[in-house]
């Protein structure tokens, strides 16, 4: 594993590809926890209505 890696870093390919892993990585990460917050915010909202309701 180590051998690939040290591979990967001496070719401008592979770091330029451990990069966009790294920026999609934390792309996802930003928006598993945004769609958590909204997520939660909903359920709030659609727990309000269920309740004016009944």
């Amino acid at each position: 594993m180590l051998s690939i890696f040290r591979k990967l870093m001496k070719n401008d390919r592979g770091a330029t590809a451990i990069e966009y892993t790294l920026i999609a990585s934390l792309i996802a990460v930003a928006a598993i926890t945004a769609m958590g917050k909204v997520g939660t915010k909903i359920s709030g909202v659609l727990g309000n209505v269920s309740n004016a309701m009944g």
